[in-house]
């Protein structure tokens, strides 16, 4: 019995450093996730960017649609 107070001291101990470490790899994997979203975002924001700027480009070079004029109805007389 003299040993309990030891061993659970220990385990005390023991279980604090154990989550002292999870919290350090939870909290890195945090901050990795969090970089790679940045990095992503980053991406996608450049081919977007990239995308626009040849679409903007494509609509400067291309002639302007031709409209067409329509004719006037011609107006049926009616004969009486």
């Amino acid at each position: 019995m003299a040993d309990d107070p030891k061993k659970n001291a220990a385990n005390k101990e023991f279980k604090k450093a154990r989550q002292a470490e999870d919290g350090k790899r939870a909290m890195t994997e945090y901050e990795n996730s969090a970089i790679a979203s940045r990095a992503k975002t980053a991406r996608l924001k450049a081919l977007r960017l990239a995308r626009d700027a040849e679409l903007a480009a494509a609509a400067a070079a291309a002639p302007p649609p031709v409209v067409k004029k329509k004719k006037a109805a011609k107006k049926k007389e009616e004969a009486e």
